[in-house]
């Protein structure tokens, strides 16, 4: 089942490309890293694949009518700014509201999906706390929460470890990996390479706005794709515990 497609996708900055006709599709049960120097256009890819930004050619969730894209597909920003002191528990439960008819209260499947939401993020103990009080990571773990809360196909994540403590950056690569084996798919922006190849099944990655490689860890992170897109030499082999790959050395 393709949860997302897109063909030719291009955003420009005045005469600049910052997207440049990137296609490919994503099916059920993938859990896909997109990766990338800085500046590649990562960010911009994802919210213009979201139909957030103007954009050429086409993506089949910026084509969907707000209501049904919110069913289709939880989005996870790089920012992480939460307004309001309300509860842990009542910030997640915000992931529900695309499955509530208007003016309705939480139901019982509403719950359901949100109590799944906290035990898989581990955050129980945080329920009754004020989100706003939390400490950055805690507070990206409960964003994180929110998005799983929404139930969709498709989660897309822009960045979604960054910030958290190497327990936390696993254990969510962990989640998103479950959620993968379950029948969703996750479209997540990683810088962690090492990470993006032990828990994704996939790897897209992109340099000045163009998609140069994709397919398994192993067939995208290559000594001479690495070298060329991020400037480094890189250690990556197989072991019994899965694959271990570092970046060693800038190449001048």
């Amino acid at each position: 089942m393709t949860l997302l497609s897109l063909s030719d996708l291009s955003v420009r900055r005045g005469d600049c490309p910052v997207v440049d006709h990137v296609s490919f599709d994503v099916q059920a049960g993938e859990c896909i890293g997109l990766i990338g120097p800085n500046g590649a256009g990562k960010t911009t890819l994802l919210r213009a694949a979201l139909g957030l930004l103007a954009a050429d050619g086409k993506s089949s969730l910026a084509a969907l009518p707000a209501h049904d894209r919110a069913r289709q597909v939880a989005w996870m920003p790089q920012a992480r700014e939460i307004a309001w002191p309300v509860s842990v528990e009542t910030l997640i439960a915000l992931g529900r509201i695309p499955h509530l008819p208007r003016g309705s209260k939480l139901r019982h499947e509403d719950q359901v999906a949100i109590d799944a939401a906290i035990n898989r993020m581990g955050l129980d103990a945080y329920r009754l706390r004020t989100a706003t009080q939390l400490s950055g990571g805690e507070q990206a773990r409960v964003l994180i929460a929110r998005a799983l809360a929404q139930d969709t196909p498709l989660l897309i994540a822009d960045e979604p470890i960054a910030g958290l403590d190497p327990a936390n950056q696993i254990a969510t690569m962990d989640v998103f990996s479950g959620l993968a084996r379950d029948g969703h798919s996750v479209l997540v922006s990683i810088h962690d390479l090492g990470l993006a190849a032990r828990h994704c099944t996939r790897l897209l990655m992109i340099n000045r706005g163009r998609l140069v490689a994709d397919g398994p860890p192993a067939q995208v992170l290559t000594p001479e794709n690495v070298e060329q897109v991020f400037g480094v030499s890189a250690f990556f082999q197989h072991t019994p515990d899965g694959p271990v790959f570092q970046p060693m050395t800038v190449i001048q």
